[in-house]
């Protein structure tokens, strides 16, 4: 597993968001001052709540840059550096320590050096203590999933298409159980939710809007005072959704629907503040590691040492809350009727109890061994797509004309130079023999000057049935794309935009099955050519059809049903009195209801 990260501009969350994932920001005029503010967002609890500038901590940071790493790193001493771990000291001061060890990158990652003396605390000290406690776990599969009575569940999950395509498929399956599910996303969305057989309510902002602004600015810092707005306005309407999306009726229908449980990814921001406001459990799935562990570093970081790996993510956190601290106590206060946060607690807030499930195959990343009971490593959720997708014609005749096609796409991720892109891809494709099918996407790949024999133009296309048809892949590396490929036993290679997207390239390097990633920044003929040479590589398709096989039985949506139900409480939390009508307590008890 490489040690060395390098973080270019992408992700399939907002994934990150997952969002591939997660933008936000300080407070607007602030902000101008500081020439911008640490984003990413995924509804962090923390931090205090005086009136001090949130930019003016930030803008000490992006000026830390200009120092050489010897002044900036001088004066850490292994216990200073260590308190980063220990949730009672104060907010302030670790806000001094954060500007003396960390730094915003341009590229929107954080940079961090500590003494390879450090070592994380003993469990036992930090408030993520559940995460810290090493457990023979109970395995998944060790029996079906229990009856649980009838819930109205909602799932709010924001992110591009390959955030929510997953929980498609988690949904469909608490539906083959006896219960209701409304997955709540954004409006782009709501033709696939419901295709798929699951009630759909709106959440608030664009995924082309917050995708647009994670390429342009990798991930935390707004190039320009002019964006923040733009991106304060789209974490608005997103947390502000959410409430809403729990009991508001159907908006079409009118059924009524109140939530006896949230399932939630963390670009949702404020998912873990309204389910405290509800008194419901909540359970957080995602596609890119989210809890502290002292294997590898946060995603969103650049450490080489291995002693700062589990300091990464108390870094990201603080450094995210910093950004959004005030919109979620707004929430708080104006919608939530609950008290401000005023401390800065772990990845998810200040209840480090709330159960997660991570969408990936344990066959690519094993869960750490620190990660404790309340931890689980599903595997990842297909959605079939294939059995009812009718390819066109000229696929067909294309596919069926010579050997099988390198796939290269990117997704509903937008590209800067489109046409100088398409030049490189068709002129590596060439160079290497081969045969391409270029994904058009939303990046607008594709404007070729005459058509190519040896290139087919693709509009969209399921990838569990266009991947079978290929021989490797090209593609940005978001959590969904990277499963579909590997599954498919094709070599891959992450061209990663933002985000978690690095973090997959560098996984599936470490597995032998694609070379190292190409940062979107370094896209280039040279790059892409030696890229293609290494996948056909008959050693390397050899590796990726030994993990195909090792994925095949791999039940991602039932491993998530199943760790939702495992980790429930024993009792569902009795209702707040509520003057409902008779028929909306007559619906109430049909679908289980308290």
């Amino acid at each position: 597993m490489a040690e060395s990260r390098r973080r270019s501009s992408s992700s399939s969350s907002f994934s990150p968001v997952r969002i591939e994932s997660e933008i936000g920001v300080g407070d607007e005029s602030e902000c101008r001052e500081a020439a911008g503010v640490a984003s990413v967002s995924n509804g962090i609890r923390g931090g205090d709540t005086t009136t001090e500038p949130i930019p003016s901590q930030l803008s000490k940071l992006e000026r830390s840059k200009t120092k050489t790493k010897g002044q900036r790193h001088q004066n850490i001493l292994p216990e200073e550096a260590a308190q980063i771990f220990n949730d009672k000291i104060p907010v302030r001061q670790k806000r001094k320590l954060l500007k003396r060890i960390a730094s915003v990158k341009h590229d929107g990652t954080v940079e961090f050096e500590v003494p390879g003396d450090v070592e994380p605390q003993a469990p036992g000290v930090g408030s993520d203590d559940i995460y810290n406690i090493v457990v023979d776990d109970e395995p998944l599969d060790a029996t079906g999933p229990q009856y649980i009575p009838p819930l109205q569940i909602v799932m709010l999950i924001v992110g591009t298409r390959g955030d929510v395509q997953p929980f498609i498929a988690i949904g469909k399956r608490l539906q083959d159980y006896g219960h209701r599910v409304r997955l709540a996303t954004h409006s782009n969305f709501k033709e696939f939710v419901e295709t798929a057989g699951l009630e759909f309510f709106p959440l608030g902002g664009d995924p082309k809007v917050l995708a647009g602004y994670m390429v342009k600015n990798k991930g935390f810092l707004p190039s320009g005072p002019s964006e923040i707005s733009v991106q304060r306005n789209q974490i608005k309407d997103i947390i502000y959704s959410l409430l809403p999306a729990c009991r508001e009726p159907d908006i079409d229908s009118g059924i009524p629907f109140k939530a006896d449980a949230i399932i939630a990814n963390p670009p949702a921001y404020g998912h873990t503040h309204v389910a405290e406001a509800l008194k419901v459990p909540l359970h957080i799935f995602f596609t890119m590691p989210w809890t502290p562990t002292s294997e590898f570093p946060h995603p969103l970081s650049r450490v080489k040492q291995p002693a700062g790996y589990r300091l990464s993510y108390q870094i990201v956190d603080s450094l995210i809350w910093l950004g959004i601290r005030d919109m979620i106590n707004d929430l708080r206060k104006k919608k939530l009727k609950l008290r401000p946060v005023t401390y800065l607690s772990g990845s998810q807030g200040s209840d480090s109890d709330v159960p997660h499930g991570y969408l990936w195959s344990p066959h690519l990343v094993p869960k750490p061994k620190d990660w404790g009971p309340k931890i689980d490593v599903v595997g990842f959720c297909f959605l079939d797509l294939a059995s009812n997708y009718e390819p066109p014609e000229s696929l067909l005749k294309w596919l069926e004309a010579g050997q099988k096609p390198i796939y290269i796409g990117f997704g509903s991720l937008p590209v800067e130079e489109p046409e100088k892109m398409t030049q490189t891809i068709v002129e590596a494709v060439e160079q290497t023999g081969q045969r391409g099918i270029i994904n058009k996407g939303w990046g607008g790949l594709g404007n070729l000057a005459e058509p190519k024999d040896y290139i087919y133009l693709l509009d969209n296309c399921p990838h569990d049935w266009l991947f079978l048809q290929c021989k490797a892949v090209v593609h940005h590396g978001g959590a969904g794309t990277t499963a579909a490929g590997l599954k498919a036993a094709c070599p891959t290679t992450i061209v990663p935009f933002f985000g978690d997207q690095p973090f997959w390239g560098e996984r599936v390097h470490a597995r032998g099955v694609g070379p190292p990633p190409i940062p979107v920044d370094e896209f280039s003929c040279t790059k892409l050519v030696g890229a293609i040479n290494f996948m056909l590589d008959p050693k390397v398709k050899e590796r990726a059809v030994d993990l195909a096989k090792a994925m095949e039985n791999e039940d991602g949506a039932t491993g998530a049903v199943k760790a939702f139900f495992k980790h429930l409480p024993p009792k569902k939390p009795e209702p707040e009195p509520s003057p409902a009508p008779s028929s909306f307590s007559c619906f109430r008890k049909c679908f289980g209801g308290a």
